[in-house]
């Protein structure tokens, strides 16, 4: 396998991206072409957020988000928070979700986050233990969440 280019996401990564978050929600409704585009648009136009992507022959096969937040506490140093982790199902185990994950961890100590959080709805426990051996603590600290329909 070719080595990945790891990068942040440009305005023509869409369709992949959108594709592999088909993967990790299969069971979400598509947005419709406009909600997704201006999403997508706003995500990457923001200073704040932070989309990364392993890309192998010119396709995004790997991505996730990095929202760095400002922060009042802790010397009013920023947290990051990373969300949609996903490789597209025939790339996995080949380190690319790693790699993505890296980058975003590698950003978010170059805006001085004082920490990162990572929030996953799997409970497979070689998922877990993936996020671990990347450095993430299962039991660090709890985590609530308000879903809304």
């Amino acid at each position: 396998m070719p080595a990945p280019k790891i990068r942040p996401a440009v305005a023509a990564d869409l369709a992949a991206v959108l594709a592999l978050y088909r993967q990790l929600h299969p069971d979400d409704p598509l947005p419709d072409e406009a909600a997704a585009q201006a999403a997508w648009s706003a995500l990457l136009a923001s200073d704040l957020t932070t989309t990364f992507v392993a890309e192998l022959e010119g396709r995004a096969v790997s991505s996730c988000t990095l929202a760095l937040v400002p922060n009042l506490s802790r010397g009013a140093r920023p947290y990051g928070v990373i969300e949609n982790v996903v490789t597209d199902a025939a790339r996995r185990r080949q380190g690319l979700a790693r790699a993505v994950l890296e980058a975003a961890i590698e950003r978010a100590a170059q805006a001085d986050c004082h920490k990162v959080f990572l929030a996953t709805g799997s409970r497979t426990e070689a998922t877990l233990r993936f996020y671990e051996g990347v450095g993430f603590m299962r039991d660090a600290k709890t985590y609530f969440e308000i879903r809304r329909p």
